[in-house]
């Protein structure tokens, strides 16, 4: 018996209307996911992951994400306990523990923990001198990540870890850091330097009670010195020292730099 026109529409019509029954009471859950499915606005439970199947038209499934999701909260412009304004860039990271809790506690979580994080950081900073926002900053973190975290447990939603990306300072504020820089560096040099030279006076009257003692030590560190001038091949001018008290003590030394020159300029021309 041949099929009439209005039977085929029928037949068309009918899998047009399973496909989409089909498609709105099989849905696949990944692994990352869970399904809150509410029957009727009530909830009945939590699905997933895999192949859920729900009841057409009854019941309603809501998706929630568990992986760790990263919000970056917009800068902050916040006034700091010295009176500085400083602006500030964060980023939070949570995930989803509870779904049930994320979904009937409050109504967009992601929104809410933007918000509350604007407001922690605006708190939190500006109880904070600027010095301690530039070096204590895991202490911050700590601090506002564990406000977060204590707000949110409620909702289902765990904080794992905020951080502050910068902290943006106004240009007169980073010219006057960048003088107290230098100057710290400069006071340092001028330490140093002060000290080099007690040090080296120090070493200095030692070894002038050392000659004081011992005149004959004095006259052979300036024959010595006369030999270091005799390599560059400069004029040499001796000197009566404190130790030649005769005329054959100096006649000696005298004799003993012109050997020592003269090995010197052999061993030059060699």
């Amino acid at each position: 018996m041949p099929i009439s026109p209005l039977e085929i529409l029928g037949i068309l019509l009918l899998l047009i209307v399973m496909v989409i029954v089909l498609s709105k009471s099989i849905r696949i859950v990944k692994e990352w996911e869970r399904m809150v499915v509410l029957r009727l606005g009530k909830y009945v439970g939590i699905k997933g992951p895999g192949i859920v199947f729900l009841v057409p038209f009854i019941d309603r499934g809501i998706i929630v994400d568990t992986r760790i999701n990263t919000i970056d909260v917009p800068k902050q412009e916040v006034i700091t306990k010295d009176n500085v304004t400083v602006r500030i860039d964060a980023v939070v990271y949570y995930r989803v523990v509870d779904p049930e809790k994320a979904v009937m506690k409050v109504r967009d979580y992601n929104y809410s923990i933007v918000m509350l994080g604007q407001t922690t950081i605006r708190d939190v900073v500006g109880q904070l001198e600027l010095d301690d926002i530039l070096a204590k900053r895991e202490e911050i973190n700590k601090r506002i990540q564990s406000i977060i975290d204590e707000v949110t447990e409620p909702w289902g939603v765990k904080v794992s870890m905020v951080t502050l990306k910068a902290v943006e300072l106004p240009e007169g504020m980073i010219r006057a850091m960048a003088y107290q820089a230098e100057a710290e560096r400069i006071r340092r040099a001028r330490i140093i330097e002060a000290e080099a030279e007690r040090s080296a006076a120090q070493i200095l009257s030692e070894a002038a009670l050392t000659y004081e003692k011992h005149p004959v030590a004095l006259r052979l560190r300036e024959l010595q010195t006369y030999v270091d001038i005799a390599k560059e091949k400069n004029v040499i001018i001796i000197t009566e020292s404190l130790s030649s008290k005769t005329a054959t003590e100096a006649l000696a030394s005298a004799l003993a730099v012109g050997k020592v020159k003269s090995q010197v300029e052999s061993s030059t021309k060699e």
